[in-house]
């Protein structure tokens, strides 16, 4: 890791002589397009508080980012986030999130170990060969990323990775003051697969305390070429997404809100890689139709005259359905017919029969609410925030006729209540001491007749940030973490199976359900310092530093039995065998001046199989990401470039299919370039026009948690004009 480490500690030494972020009080848009990367509002690790002074590894992409990033998939746009890693591929079935080491596709586990939430609604989805997370970028306004399970406490036990948050836009983002409406289209064009997007946006100022926003998205691309000349198969897609979005405020001062959502995307794919998570032609392709839906009912009162109520109450329902139908070996073959286990050809069929017409859905519901209770003294403030989390999630498997007795994945209905309380106590403005606790509830019925399954997990963290000075801060946290089984770990099973080509040489043994399984268990401690400073280089520049250090011990892990030769004993599908280490370093810095502007992300995560005595293969390379840009504030124009480094990492061997691979991934380096222009005079003000040339130098390299090698150079543009009225 020589490569990242020596460069990373040249860089951070000279961040570290200029540092970053201008603390003082936070506008009412904090995380408008000339707030930096540490000093934008944090509101999902508890009280609202910036970036900088919060006493976890936080990081928050605003709608600057994700304009500049024209992104094609929701993994793109976290590139420049430490410690965050995509898995799977580039494909837009094939994308699930690693944070700290924890993630990968294909594993259901990771729905609980990461928590991703859109508006608040939980989002999940876990599929054989499938990524975890189906959605557009353009979507949102804001995507919040809390590393680490500290943030278990607020969001549920078991978030041992993090959590992401993505929030949607809203009306009174696009209508400008003295106008009671807007409208705004948006196109934009790739060039390594002919990839467009077209897009547009109504917003109405009904009435002085309503308003209503609807938006839609078609995006499509072809096949993408890779950086070595190959073209990735599978990769073209076609979908449709919208969003509808009203609010309403009411009571004192107007100051309580309403706001009902809903957000549909859609995909019919035909001739689909059936491996959307890498490239594995041996499954041959299917016909694919997804269906992603949102909607989220939220009420919120602050009630600022009243120090006892700042009530949220949450409402979501969440489904997703994956009809796959029409599967083939190759195009044009004729379609498979997939016998019992018993009497299946070895080329054509898997003794879970995974290959037939299948519709898979995850149906939740959430209720949840939390009320903080507001304390401010001589000297001090004190928040406290009690609430609760219900909920209940379907996992459905519907398949045709008389297919519809073979295995598939498991299904069954988990019903969860979580309680939780956490105190804020700020002295002086210069301490601040988090304290919380969390119990989880879970009841799980099995719809294949398996015996129901409850348990309980406790989640307990304490942390602190210290502010030394207006220019440096000092924080840590401990936390304890433990997760619940989920539906597919309790209930997966597996008939035995002979040698088949397709997708052992070895065979297994006849598995079971795991109905004994304990909760994992993670112990993690952190800890860090900020610095920043004004009037660095130049006056009127501000520059900051935060740096994290982690370390998490992870025992009871839940992972599959696949030691058992074919003909051994029936044995549970999961067990508690695991046991793993995980720590590292990440740090974000940023600088900001009226012409230069300048943002750095290093994330170094080292991972140890404690059972094995070996590295695990789950952490991702570290990388640096260093964007430097310059910018033109009386024309709006603004340009930059950014330059991303990884060391060396262990490759990661992706399910039975694929034989251990024995070496490294290589470090390897890019370079982006990106422009933007937004007139505000003359006959194109309104308009925004954004550019870019992703992997300049058609880098051919493969990051060690995928399995497709890298997108080659790609040219991108956009641009949007807005109207109003």
């Amino acid at each position: 890791m020589g490569l990242v480490r020596s460069r990373a500690a040249a860089l951070l030494g000279g961040v570290a002589l200029a540092i970053v972020a201008q603390q003082g009080a936070v506008a009412q848009n904090v995380n408008a397009t000339n707030i930096t990367l540490l000093e934008r509002l944090v509101i999902g690790a508890g009280a609202p508080k910036v970036a900088i002074n919060t006493p976890q590894a936080v990081t928050v992409l605003n709608q600057a980012d994700i304009d500049k990033e024209q992104a094609a998939t929701t993994g793109e746009l976290f590139a420049t986030v430490p410690g965050v890693a995509i898995v799977g591929s580039q494909r837009q079935f094939g994308e699930a999130f690693n944070i700290r080491g924890i993630g990968t596709t294909e594993n259901s586990s990771d729905g609980s170990r990461i928590i991703i939430n859109i508006d608040g609604a939980p989002k999940f989805n876990e599929q054989y060969r499938m990524g975890s997370f189906f959605s557009d970028p353009e979507l949102y306004k804001q995507v919040e990323v809390l590393r680490g399970p500290a943030s278990s406490t607020l969001y549920g036990a078991g978030a041992i990775g993090g959590v992401i948050n993505f929030t949607t836009k809203d009306a009174s983002d696009f209508i400008q003051d003295g106008d009671t409406g807007a409208a705004r289209i948006k196109t934009s064009f790739d060039s390594n697969g002919k990839g467009t997007l077209t897009s547009a946006v109504v917003a109405q100022q009904v009435n002085e305390t309503f308003e209503i926003l609807a938006a839609g998205n078609w995006r499509r691309r072809d096949n993408v070429e890779l950086a070595n000349g190959k073209t990735l198969d599978g990769s073209a897609f076609n979908t449709l997404s919208g969003l509808v979005k009203g609010t309403a405020h009411f009571g004192d001062n107007n100051e309580q809100e309403l706001s009902l959502s809903y957000q549909r995307w859609f995909s019919d794919a035909k001739d689909q890689a059936y491996a959307q998570t890498g490239t594995s032609s041996m499954f041959g392709v299917t016909d694919r139709t997804v269906v992603d839906q949102t909607a989220v009912l939220h009420w919120e009162n602050p009630a600022t005259d009243n120090p006892w109520v700042d009530l949220k109450v949450n409402l979501s329902y969440s489904d997703t359905q994956n009809d796959q139908t029409n599967h083939r070996y190759q195009l044009g073959a004729p379609r498979t017919v997939i016998g019992t286990p018993s009497g299946a050809s070895p080329q054509n069929v898997t003794a879970d029969s995974i290959l037939l017409d299948t519709r898979y859905g995850y149906k939740t519901w959430q209720l949840s609410a939390d009320n903080t209770v507001e304390w401010i003294g001589d000297g001090f403030e004190n928040f406290f925030t009690t609430g609760f989390q219900g909920s209940t999630q379907d996992r459905t498997v519907t398949r045709p006729g008389t297919a519809a007795a073979l295995p598939a994945h498991p299904q069954g209905t988990e019903n969860k209540l979580g309680v939780f309380a956490q105190n804020e106590f700020i002295w002086a403005e210069k301490l601040t001491l988090i304290a919380g606790a969390r119990g989880d509830f879970h009841w799980v019925n099995s719809t294949t007749g398996a015996a129901n399954v409850e348990g309980s997990a406790f989640s307990p963290k304490l942390s602190a940030h210290y502010e030394v000075n207006d220019n440096i801060g000092i924080f840590a946290s401990v936390a304890h973490t433990e997760r619940l089984p989920t539906i597919d770990e309790l209930y997966s099973v597996a008939a035995a199976s002979a040698p088949i080509p397709v997708r052992s040489p070895l065979g297994s043994a006849p598995k079971s359900t795991s109905l004994g399984l304990q909760k994992e268990i993670a112990d993690t401690i952190e800890g860090g310092f900020s610095l920043s400073a004004n009037d660095v280089l130049t006056s009127g520049d501000s520059a900051a530093i935060k740096t994290t250090a982690f370390y998490s011990d992870l025992t009871n892990l839940i992972a599959s039995n696949t030691a058992n030769p074919f003909g051994g004993a029936t044995v549970p599908y999961y067990g508690n065998i695991g046991k793993a280490s995980i720590y590292g370093i990440e740090v974000e810095g940023s600088y900001d001046s009226e012409l230069l502007y300048a943002s750095l992300a290093y994330g170094l995560t080292i991972g140890d199989n404690r059972v094995t005595n070996t590295p695990l293969t789950t952490v991702p390379q570290s990388k640096l990401a260093l964007t430097v840009g310059i910018r033109n504030v009386e024309y709006n124009l603004d340009f930059g470039t950014r330059l991303t480094i990884a060391d060396k990492g262990r490759y990661f061997v992706q399910g039975s299919a694929q034989q251990p691979i024995d070496g490294t991934a290589d470090a390897y380096a890019t370079v982006d370039l990106f422009a933007s222009w937004k007139p505000d005079t003359g006959p194109l003000a309104g308009t925004e026009f954004q550019a870019g040339i992703d992997n300049v130098l058609n880098a051919d390299y493969r990051q060690n948690l995928a399995v497709d090698r890298s997108t080659g150079r790609t040219f991108k543009i956009s641009v949007a004009k807005q109207f109003g009225w």
